[in-house]
């Protein structure tokens, strides 16, 4: 390819199962499969299990002789001196005008360590804004790059993991667990990006090979590509950094106020966070919606979303069909005042008016489980 893109440890395995590879986030991705192709990988998923290779994104393990936890709070929002071991919390990292440099999520491991997975379009923005604190602080910053990163989601994700790693699923959603196996560290977290019940598995260099056999070996278990992935987080409301999130935007804008946990906000120490606590207050211009087309055209993104005098007031920012739904859905920001669900609007669509409706930004139900599996 002309482009100098890397691979994942995971690579040869796409290629093995027909992998249709395209560029994504400066890696040579899997799009879909050539057995079942986009439309069945995101139903497979919803109804069996899928496999995702996230290996491109950043594996970072922050640690040290103190807590990291409050020099972490000086760049995200949320309270991360209050989380217990093995504790995980989705959040974002401020620039310091309170615009969101990246979506991630936090896990503390211990009293004084901490996991954090970042995009892997951000990793470059992300790592100088968290190694310029840890470095002030004599804090241990390391971006493991030799770690598979894999979700397994789905209703049968449960099945395949427990019987692989016995034990690992009692474990509430958004927690962690580490394991010992043959001597290295395997985390596995109940997590993902789908609205499913599941988990991401991160696995050492010299384990991945047999235990990638094992979870392909389920009969329930198929490896699906960047395609469905984007059409499943976007039926449970999900953004996608550089698309329905930027530097710009602030938490409050995209919809994400309930990551600033209360004492937080009684404390407003955080980057931008003179800005946050006035929108908080005041609200914003802008609003994240989630907005059904009227008709089976998707909208993608960039397409103008206008009100009934034909003004624009807002943009789409993702976009698709929706196949769980048998309906296109998309998400996008539009004035405040015209954010109230059931909002009728119209999008100017290859020169075409096309009737829509503002709606919740989740479209499907979240399956995620908040107690125990077993």
């Amino acid at each position: 390819m002309a482009e100098n893109l890397k691979h994942t440890a995971l690579y040869n395995l796409h290629i093995a199962h027909g992998a249709k590879m395209v560029p994504f986030a400066g890696y040579e991705m899997p799009v879909q499969y050539k057995d079942m192709g986009v439309m069945k990988e995101h139903l497979h998923t919803r109804e069996q299990a899928g496999v995702f290779d996230v290996s491109h994104m950043g594996q970072i393990f922050i640690g040290g002789g103190h807590d990291p936890a409050p020099v972490l709070e000086k760049v995200i929002p949320s309270d991360i001196q209050g989380m217990k071991s093995g504790q995980m919390r989705y959040t974002v990292l401020l620039n310091d005008q309170g615009g969101i440099i990246d979506d991630l999520i936090v896990t503390r491991l211990g009293e004084h360590s901490f996991y954090i997975v970042l995009n892997a379009a951000r990793i470059e923005q992300d790592l100088p804004r968290l190694q310029q604190l840890t470095e002030q602080d004599n804090l241990t910053l390391e971006h493991d790059q030799h770690r598979v990163l894999v979700a397994i989601q789905g209703p049968k994700a449960v099945d395949i993991v427990d019987e692989i790693f016995p034990g690992a699923c009692d474990i509430n959603f958004m927690h962690c667990k580490m394991l010992d196996v043959d001597g290295h560290t395997v985390l596995i977290s109940r997590a993902g990006y789908t609205g499913e019940d599941g988990f991401e598995i991160s696995i050492p260099e010299p384990l991945q090979g047999p235990y990638l056999e094992d979870i392909l070996k389920h009969d329930s278990a198929r490896l699906i590509g960047l395609g469905a992935r984007d059409s499943l987080r976007l039926e449970a409301g999900l953004c996608l950094y550089g698309h329905d999130l930027n530097e710009d935007l602030s938490p409050v804008e995209a919809g994400l106020s309930w990551v600033i946990q209360k004492n937080r906000r009684e404390r407003r120490d955080f980057a931008g966070a003179e800005r946050i606590m006035d929108e908080l207050t005041h609200g914003t211009k802008t609003k994240r919606v989630g907005i059904l087309p009227d008709g089976a055209a998707p909208l993608r993104e960039g397409v103008e979303l206008c009100n009934q005098d034909g003004h624009v007031i807002g943009i789409v920012t993702s976009g698709t069909y929706a196949p769980s739904l048998k309906h296109p859905v998309a998400m996008g920001y539009v004035n405040s005042e015209y954010a109230k669900t059931g909002t009728v609007l119209n999008a100017l669509l290859r020169g075409k008016s096309i009737p829509v409706k503002v709606s919740e930004a989740r479209f499907i139900e979240s399956k995620t489980k908040r107690g125990k599996a077993k």
